[in-house]
């Protein structure tokens, strides 16, 4: 199997009550970082999952009602923090990436995505289909941001949903079935329902032969899914089904219980160590 070197990059961050990512949480504000990976594959080259915030975030969120986007949940962002600027600490510009896996097509995990025109679109189909939903309300409620969408997107996409299946192993119990992204094994995109509609992390097999598990908005912390404690119903029915996001928690927590060599790495966590501004 392949072997990939992974940075996690912090591209800006939110705030926002930490009672609404945590039902056992109080009401005092948390500040929530926006994590993206840079993925180096040894034949394919570097691969984003996910992008975190950029400046397009803050055009896409000027006109009402995709202000109120930004003003529910307000962004910290400084210069140099987008990922395409982060880059070049790394070897490599925008220009290089050859593929984005997107998570999902809330905006705090697409905004950077424009800046990538040469890449390849890794997503889910339903994900998808919530940027052509109508109604810009509807959108804005549950997160998504159609300007952040590439005009090509449609052309560029490989969905998820059409990949090859394999089976994942005893080690990833209860998960049992992976996307192939690239037919090497070395990426496996797996499905987290619960959050939203078209929601999925990444696993990866990293240098050090750890296996990484992105798990991006399945859980806000990594103690969220040590505790398996869910977010508040009124966040949960908002964005996508309480029912099915609580499965997967568990689900989650069932794994790190059993196997505590795994990197799960949320995409809003404190916890998790980055490699922003720095080459390794």
């Amino acid at each position: 199997m392949k072997r990939c070197r992974v940075h996690i990059l912090r591209a800006g961050s939110c705030s926002h009550p930490a009672l609404m990512t945590r039902r056992d949480a109080g009401l005092a504000p948390a500040v929530f970082p926006a994590l993206a990976a840079l993925i180096v594959h040894p034949d394919e080259g570097p691969i984003l999952f996910d992008t975190g915030y950029d400046p397009a975030f803050f055009a896409a969120t000027e006109p009402f009602p995709e202000r109120l986007y930004r003003w529910t949940t307000p962004v910290r962002f400084g210069p140099g923090e987008a990922v395409a600027d982060q880059l070049p600490a790394f070897g490599f510009a925008p220009s290089d990436i050859r593929a984005v896996v997107v998570s999902h097509f809330h905006g705090d995990h697409v905004a950077g995505l424009t800046r990538f025109p040469e890449a390849r679109i890794f997503c889910a189909r339903a994900g998808l289909e919530q940027v052509r939903r109508k109604g810009r309300f509807a959108r804005v409620r549950r997160g998504v941001l159609a300007a952040l969408a590439p005009a090509d997107i449609d052309a560029r996409s490989t969905f998820f949903e059409d990949q090859p299946r394999v089976a994942l192993g005893p080690d990833l119990t209860p998960f049992e079935t992976g996307a192939d992204l690239l037919g090497d094994g070395s990426l496996l995109a797996v499905q987290l329902p619960g959050h939203c509609p078209g929601h999925w992390g990444l696993l990866v097999r990293q240098t050090d032969d750890r296996t990484r598990f992105l798990i991006a908005d399945a859980a806000w912390s990594s103690g969220a899914v040590r505790d398996d404690v869910p977010p508040p119903r009124l966040t949960t029915a908002l964005l996508g089904e309480t029912g099915a996001c609580r499965e997967t928690l568990n689900a989650l927590h069932r794994l790190w219980a059993r196997n505590r060599e795994l990197v799960i790495t949320p995409s809003h966590c404190g916890e998790v160590e980055t490699d922003s501004g720095h080459a390794g």
